[in-house]
């Protein structure tokens, strides 16, 4: 027969060895994170405007690290380790800025994206910025959500049908506080989006 104190010594070390466990479980729960990369071109400054609105509402979801940097300063490195990316451009002559269009083109001639699809399963998501109410914000994010999809990335939309849009001239200059408002709703969505990937509801690799 086992003595009773080497019977709750043995006990000691099982609860011991169970709660260093939880613990483990806990820290690793609590270091997981995300990256998410909202990229944009701005002159006026109004694009810049709504991309700082777009990390707010992502810096919302807990556990989400959020990256702003104009298109010219990203990296292969900034992008293709990030889970999610939300690309703002303003609208000229009724599309994207020439900037943001090189910047998709870099993605493979300087980056090489292609024929991996290394941006495959990422989620993206767009907005934009322009002077007129019919100025050709929609073709602009459609354009940019487009390039996102040839990628065979995840798109998701909010703050509008195809993301997020301001009206900068006339009867509503610069960017007013609804608009902010739904810059913000797409960076909260499209991090919970990100989540549910890393959660592995869907393999962000083939």
């Amino acid at each position: 027969m086992i003595a009773q104190p080497v019977v709750r010594l043995l006990l000691g070390m099982i609860l011991l060895c169970l709660g260093c466990s939880h613990v483990a479980v806990q820290v690793q729960s609590q270091t997981e994170t995300i990256q998410l990369l909202v990229a944009y071109h701005s002159l006026s400054g109004n694009t810049e405007t709504m991309a700082q609105s777009v990390v707010v509402g992502a810096q919302a979801v807990p556990g989400t690290r959020v990256l702003l940097y104009t298109v010219g300063e990203v990296t292969a490195d900034l992008l293709f380790g990030s889970d999610a990316v939300i690309v703002g451009s303003p609208v000229y002559w009724s599309n994207m800025s020439g900037e943001v269009k090189t910047f998709f083109d870099r993605w493979q001639f300087e980056f090489g994206v292609f024929p991996e699809f290394k941006m495959r399963n990422k989620v993206g998501a767009a907005f934009a910025t322009g002077g007129q109410v019919s100025s050709g914000k929609e073709v602009t994010m459609l354009t940019i959500l487009a390039a996102m999809l040839g990628n065979q990335m995840i798109i998701v939309s909010d703050g509008g049908a195809f993301g997020a849009s301001a009206t900068t001239e006339g009867d509503s200059p610069g960017i007013n506080e609804q608009e902010k408002a739904d810059a913000r709703a797409l960076g909260k969505r499209v991090a919970e989006v990100a989540w549910m990937l890393k959660r592995g509801e869907v393999s962000p690799v083939r």
